[in-house]
């Protein structure tokens, strides 16, 4: 139904090669040739402008072995969760140059709400399998969410042409101990093992009426088939905690076999995503934590998949990820793996404009696909549905080509084994979840206790310095040297934001030759939360030619670790938009008796440009005092915050207080009172790194 809109293509950088994917066998590929440059183009599939229905939410998106390309999407006759839903396909047989029009595979009947798409292809046979869910209300329930939800399936052999008759899957999830009454599958795409094994997430809660948040005890499990989709059976679930209420997921298969899923929290806000690991195949699951590889970002659904290596293979591994990079749903960014997800090295912006949900898929000629929502008025759902197909060297543009590769080799360096503590009381903790299977563990008896290890690179040259880290709320300040000389960013603050987890850090890239070099992980004081806990997994020695996509930049919200209401009344506010996060703050003009402090983690000497972002507004105060703590004593600067400062398309309208040398650690602050003329609010604060 929908016109073909916003098709755009150009050429930039590198040529890139049109090779196999690494992703199972294929049948003989139907996919148009892609130009031999580096190219970007992008199809409006569904728009809620022009398109019937009222709104287009929530995605799947597979290839097939024939390169037969299915999205399918939620038709929604409400912009709401719960009202009716149809489930809607559209196919393109050649590559995406062109799309059939919009077939409903399951219509709404009597205001039936269909949804959570999820595809599953069998890549051996070529069937492949729709999961969905019925979402019912219960009377009493007032919001626009689901309370009870059913597992429905259908499937095709004629690459999406028919499908069969629905089967419904009630049932699967009875033995699990929760009282769990929705089971959405996915959304987005299951995945194939190397086995064979057809392996699918699904996300659990209790109904919504009567159970605040924490006890709808949120929480994924997965189905399987090992008889290519005859017989499918649940297997185990993610251990559940309230303090890391996983629901929409992903699931990938790391190169040693390991599943892995990466999940949003379903509790919203700002957040890093929730993570697991299964050395099974995906029947039982490790305890979750949080893992800050893949940002800090909106809780929204967001996708990944392997784009090549995997079990077995010898091509290089590449790992995708697409999201909203921001705390409100905007700036749709995709990003490249080379360690299996533990890191992320380069990435680009699809939409800085407003997105939603996402999903990736490949074509067999390497092309990436990416399936997302985005633009419209409205916050959390979009008005286009577009899919964007683009080459791996416009992705990297031009770091990474399928014929040269990344020229990205690590050395893993575990820290849980081998080097010497001084300080305190060692331990190593053992953790699925740590790249070693353990993590280093040193509770400092006071600031000085140190971790150090003795490194050996494997060949000369520039080296990037990678450290995965634990975060727990009893986390040190560290500050890491090589050699006795800190690299760039050397001091880490390990105290956690919400849960516990593992954070990666870009240190920087040094020099090293091939001989035995020493490095230090310092506790040089407590963290933010008063501890002093040193938990290292490990460090990596990365050679590669180009320097990482990374932010050298600090942000502390007015609700995150690093801000304090010191004294006075600072109420919560969203009122007036340009904030960055989920709030504000404000209080009324004052003698200066209210307080707010942010004390942000300097990660290295140096010199910093501060920027402040508030909400603008004409009953705001014209002199807004902010005074900044810097290395050479306290700068009081104010600002109009009645005039709009720089928006920045991740969120935030912001204005400098100037550029500071600052010292590492915690030493510097940015604080804000109500001495002014007006209303002052009190946002977010950002250190930009000078070069």
């Amino acid at each position: 139904m929908s016109a073909r809109l916003s098709r755009r293509s150009f050429a930039l950088g590198l040529a890139g090669a049109t090779v196999g994917a690494a992703l199972g066998p294929h049948a003989t590929a139907r996919a148009a040739s892609r130009p031999a440059a580096a190219f970007f183009d992008q199809t409006t599939l569904w728009d809620s402008a022009t398109d019937p229905l009222e709104n287009y939410h929530v995605h799947a998106l597979t290839v097939l072995p024939d390169d037969t390309i299915l999205a399918i999407t939620e038709g929604r006759y409400e912009v709401c969760d719960a009202g009716p839903r149809d489930i809607l396909l559209r196919r393109s047989t050649d590559g995406g140059d062109t799309w059939g029009p919009t077939q409903t595979v399951v219509a709404s009947h009597d205001g039936e709400s269909w949804g959570n798409p999820a595809l599953v292809t069998d890549r051996e046979t070529g069937t492949v399998f729709c999961f969905y869910m019925l979402s019912v209300r219960l009377p009493e329930n007032t919001t626009c969410s689901g309370d009870i939800g059913d597992l429905w399936m259908i499937s095709s052999d004629d690459a999406g042409a028919t499908w069969s008759q629905p089967t419904a899957m009630s049932g699967m999830f009875e033995h699990f101990p929760y009282d769990w009454a929705l089971h959405g599958p996915g959304p987005g795409h299951g995945i194939q093992l190397d086995n064979g094994r057809l392996l699918l997430n699904c996300a659990h809660r209790r109904v919504i009426v009567g159970n605040t948040v924490a006890e709808r005890f949120y929480g994924v499990s997965t189905i399987y088939s090992d008889d290519h989709g005859a017989t499918w059976q649940a297997a185990g679930e993610v251990p559940v905690s309230v303090d890391y209420p996983i629901n929409e997921a992903r699931l990938y298969q790391r190169a040693d076999g390991t599943v892995v899923v990466n999940g949003r929290s379903a509790a919203g806000g700002n957040r890093q995503r929730i993570v697991s690991v299964s050395a099974d195949r995906g029947l039982t699951w490790a305890p979750p934590a949080l893992d800050g590889a893949t940002g800090t970002f909106n809780a929204v659904d967001a996708s990944l998949a392997r784009y090549t290596g995997g079990p077995g293979s010898q091509d290089p591994s590449r790992i995708l990820f697409s999201r909203p990079d921001s705390p409100v749903r905007a700036n749709m960014t995709v990003s490249v793996s080379y360690d299996e997800g533990h890191s992320y090295a380069y990435s680009r912006v699809i939409n800085s404009a407003r997105s939603y949900y996402s999903e990736l898929a490949r074509l067999s000629d390497g092309t990436i696909l990416l399936l997302y929502g985005c633009e419209g008025d409205i916050a959390s759902f979009p008005q286009k549905i577009n899919l964007a197909r683009f080459s791996l060297d416009w992705l990297t543009q031009g770091r990474d080509t399928l014929a040269q590769g990344p020229g990205w080799t690590e050395q893993l360096i575990p820290l849980a084994t081998g080097g010497t503590a001084t300080g305190g009381t060692f331990t190593t903790v053992a953790d699925p979840l740590a790249r070693g299977g353990a993590r280093a563990v040193l509770t400092a008896s006071a600031p000085g206790a140190r971790l150090r290890h003795t490194v050996t690179p494997d060949a000369a040259g520039a080296h990037q310095l990678w450290l995965r880290y634990h975060r727990s709320a009893a986390g040190a300040l560290v500050t890491v040297t090589v050699d006795g000389a800190r690299p760039r960013t050397a001091v880490l603050d390990t105290t956690r934001e919400n849960a516990d987890g593992y954070d990666v850090a870009y240190l920087g890239t040094v020099t090293l030759s091939a001989a035995a070099h020493t490095v230090d992980l310092t506790v040089t004081g407590a963290g933010r939360g008063g501890g002093l806990v040193l938990a290292a997994d490990a460090l990596s020695l990365v050679r590669a030619p180009h320097a990482p996509d990374v932010r050298e930049e600090v942000v502390v919200d007015n609700d995150a670790l690093g801000f304090q209401t010191v004294s006075g009344t600072w109420s919560p506010a969203t009122g007036t938009p340009g904030f960055w996060g989920g709030n504000y703050r404000t209080a009324p003009a004052g003698s200066g008796a209210s307080t707010v402090r942010w004390r942000p983690a300097v990660p290295g000497d140096g010199s910093y440009r501060i920027e402040v972002s508030y909400t603008p507004h004409t009953n705001r105060a014209s002199n807004a005092p902010y005074t900044v703590t810097h290395a050479t004593g306290t700068t009081t600067v104010r600002v109009d915050q009645r005039a709009a400062g720089t928006t920045d398309p991740r969120g935030g309208t912001w204005a400098s207080l100037g550029t500071f040398t600052l010292t590492a650690g915690l030493a510097t602050a940015i604080e804000l009172t109500n001495d002014a003329n007006g209303y002052v609010t009190a946002d977010a604060i950002r250190l930009l790194r000078q070069p």
